[in-house]
């Protein structure tokens, strides 16, 4: 597969200037897909190279609603020997299953939603398929963390051993990336932001119940969160803008730049717009010139769906399996059946997530994907560790949450995605 990999992909010195980079296969349904070897490779490379100089653990983060990437990138991370796998953005029930049977080698199947069918389809993974006849030796399973946002979905999964996570992480509306929407009607405030009340405030309490750990994600980052959330039964807090804007970060430095200045100025807006992507759960979206969130660099993007990992399934009158997504172009998604009002405000967060890293695809006459920057709500640790606005690193965070730890306890961090 590596052999592969580097024949169709490697450029000698990097693509240069202005080159577009090579197209790569999409996900699809069909066992024998060539997006299948080439998601086991990535996710392999990612965890590899995180757990290169040190002795810690290393977790991979996957969203549930992105089910056709599911299989193969789990067993590439299992295959480098990842230690956690975190899955929110739906019900990761079938998880834990599929995580032993990957870790065994075995053929598994994961439930694969596709509009208009009443069951889901049986999307079936063996790896035995990419390995080509390798023995790759025992493989250890990882743990798996669910990410939940209430104790209700929590306790759903606690139910059974074939549902059971190792833990959870209890994620609050303020968190970076995707949100879960408000139980109840959706409302929303002045600024077009759903309104969250007192049914989506979590009960630690009842987590604790449970037996298993879980960690506290969204605002929690700070030694007196960090304390707080031990007090209530936790096992920790997970971080991610903290991160996000240190220097070891992948964000582009100019976007990371812009975050912390504006932060600190006062004059950042972090919205969490309920329409900008097309898997429809809320994600934030960081108010910055020249992203997505500006109206004007929105409108003028040309609507293109070329990497296609937030696709759909849907079955089409001929009864085959097709893929949608409301970002597409428009012409493209009523054509297969979606409507117009469905793709108001939907933004690529394929293209604009890979921009925000530096990877944005060259465009032909020198245009360049924009990027859209998502961030969490709370970003108030900047007045702590860098209130000049200066460069900080992963091991300042650390340091300073360390304070928060009760004698000589070990800090519990996991940064997401």
């Amino acid at each position: 597969m590596a052999d592969a990999v580097r024949e169709r992909y490697f450029v000698e010195g990097g693509v240069g200037d202005g080159a577009r980079f090579a197209a790569t296969p999409r996900l699809t349904v069909d066992e024998a897909g060539p997006a299948r070897s080439l998601t086991v490779v990535a996710n392999f490379c990612e965890v590899w190279l995180a757990k290169q100089g040190h002795g810690g653990v290393v977790g991979i983060n996957f969203l549930e609603k992105v089910q056709l990437a599911t299989l193969p990138a789990m067993f590439g991370a299992i295959l480098a020997g990842v230690d956690y796998v975190l899955v929110g953005a739906g019900i990761p029930a079938q998880i834990p299953r599929i995580a032993d049977g990957l870790a065994r080698c075995e053929p598994v199947t994961a439930r694969v939603d596709v509009d208009g069918d009443v069951q889901p389809f049986e999307l079936r993974f063996d790896p035995a398929s990419v390995l080509g006849g390798a023995e790759p030796g025992a493989l250890r399973r990882p743990r798996v963390l669910a990410i939940v946002s209430l104790p209700a979905l929590a306790t759903y999964l606690n139910r059974d051993d074939e549902t059971r996570p190792d833990g959870f992480v209890v994620e609050g509306h303020g968190a970076g990336g995707h949100s879960a929407p408000p139980r109840g009607p959706l409302r929303l405030d002045e600024q077009g932001d759903p309104v969250y009340g007192p049914r989506d405030n979590p009960d630690f309490a009842k987590m604790a119940a449970l037996g298993l750990p879980f960690w506290i994600a969204g605002g929690q980052c700070g030694p007196e969160q960090l304390r707080r959330a031990r007090a209530v039964g936790a096992a920790g807090v997970q971080l991610g803008s903290v991160f996000a804007l240190c220097e070891e970060s992948g964000m582009e430095p100019r976007l990371r730049r812009q975050l912390v200045e504006r932060e600190l100025a006062g004059e950042l807006t972090v919205r969490n717009d309920p329409a900008a992507s097309p898997t429809t759960f809320p994600f934030k979206v960081a108010d910055l010139p020249g992203t997505l969130a500006d109206p004007e660099t929105s409108a003028a993007r040309a609507r293109v769906c070329d990497l296609g990992y937030l696709r759909t399934p849907f079955r089409t009158a001929r009864g085959t399996i097709d893929y949608r997504c409301p970002a597409e172009p428009l012409t493209a998604y009523v054509r297969k059946g979606g409507t117009a009002e469905q793709t108001e405000g939907r933004q690529c967060l394929c293209n604009g997530l890979l921009a925000a890293v530096g990877l944005g695809q060259r465009r032909p006459r020198g245009v360049v994907e924009p990027p859209i920057v998502t961030i969490g709500q709370d970003l108030d640790f900047l007045r702590h560790i860098a209130p000049d606005g200066g460069a900080y690193s992963a091991e300042t965070v650390v340091r300073w949450l360390s304070a928060g730890l009760v004698e000589t306890e070990t800090v519990a961090v996991a940064a997401s995605a």
